[in-house]
């Protein structure tokens, strides 16, 4: 991992961190209400890579459970500024929100992504990830 950066699970008393992330970490800017709604939830999880005081990588996720099924965790996404990648960011984050599903017991976990998107594949398939086969993705716009 690039040295010194740290890696940890952000909880609620860490939006402040999230108000000023490196560059392109995220997709889009991160609004103050939503990031502390985030991190109020306890079903929702973010491992964060930091250096000098700011974010420059994460993981996000969502763990849930069905009647049916021991829980799971849903990777959300994993982003990393540009200056930062291919230095073990990816993958410290990951494992350490993988780490973190294991201690809340979840079963398994789950990630989808492109095809086209090679090094997202490579970092899930590190990860312990195994390429199963896709279905079809459907978005229902709740006009919000």
């Amino acid at each position: 991992m690039a040295p010194g950066c740290t890696v940890r699970l952000l909880g609620p008393a860490d939006a402040a961190l999230l108000a000023d992330p490196a560059d392109d970490v995220f997709d889009a800017a991160v609004l103050p209400h939503l990031a502390e709604a985030f991190l109020g939830d306890p079903r929702h999880h973010i491992a964060v890579a930091i250096a000098d005081g700011r974010i420059v990588g994460f993981a996000s996720g969502v763990h849930y459970i069905h009647p049916d099924k021991p829980a799971q965790m849903f990777i959300n996404e994993v982003g990393v500024a540009g200056p930062w990648q291919r230095q073990g960011l990816g993958r410290a984050v990951m494992a350490a929100l993988l780490d973190h599903a294991r201690t809340l017991r979840c079963g398994e976990a789950w990630v989808l992504t492109d095809d086209d998107n090679a090094a997202a594949r490579a970092l899930y398939t590190a990860a312990g990830g195994a390429d199963a086969p896709a279905g079809r993705i459907f978005v229902i716009d709740l006009g919000e």
